[in-house]
């Protein structure tokens, strides 16, 4: 048996790497909006599109794009009524769906998870596994979930840039969230992601 290989010291004074050393979950949020511009980046980073093509800040596979993006709001976000929108990739802005701050109602489908309600926001990730089934079948809810872990990781690193704190939550009744964004049986959310300023 060889012995074990030991790996260079990574040079964490590297853009990234600082970033990647510095994410957190954070479950504690300050009660202070964010500037709306910050708010349009950390959807950007999640699903922005960064080429003529049509093609995305995170990788999918086949570039099919199964991932829908919501946002909750309340107060949090400055310039932007309280209310649930959906974000549209292709024209980077916000569809208004839902008029009223829905952050509690999300807390209690998250399992009464009541922090969810202090972020600023929580954008809603979802997913149509069926746009990516047409070509990949039985692989399709792998590849989906990768692409989500993917866009997630955006959203995380840009909130760390932004000076903003960000979680990624998982434990939510699916039936729930469904119909508080009223949605259809096809589209499944798969995460909440709950940004903010951090407390302290």
């Amino acid at each position: 048996m060889r012995q074990t290989v030991s790996l260079p010291k990574v040079d964490t004074r590297q853009p990234l790497a600082r970033l990647l050393a510095a994410r957190r979950t954070v479950r504690e949020f300050a009660a202070r909006p964010i500037e709306f511009s910050a708010f349009a980046a950390l959807l950007w980073a999640a699903q922005g599109v960064t080429a003529q093509e049509g093609l995305r800040t995170a990788p999918s596979a086949g570039a099919l794009y199964p991932l829908e993006l919501y946002t909750v709001t309340g107060d949090g976000v400055r310039e932007l009524p309280a209310g649930v929108y959906r974000y549209q990739p292709d024209r980077h802005a916000l569809q208004p769906l839902i008029d009223g701050d829905q952050r509690a109602a999300l807390a209690e489908a998250a399992l009464g998870q009541a922090w969810l309600a202090e972020a600023a926001a929580v954008l809603v990730m979802t997913a149509f596994y069926r746009r990516t089934a047409r070509k990949y079948r039985e692989r399709a809810v792998q590849y989906v979930h990768l692409e989500a872990g993917h866009a997630a990781q955006n959203v995380c690193l840009m909130a760390v840039t932004l000076g903003l704190g960000a979680a990624t939550v998982g434990a939510f009744d699916d039936a729930g969230v469904q119909r508080l964004l009223v949605l259809t049986d096809e589209e499944q959310p798969l995460y909440l992601l709950p940004v903010g300023p951090v407390a302290g």
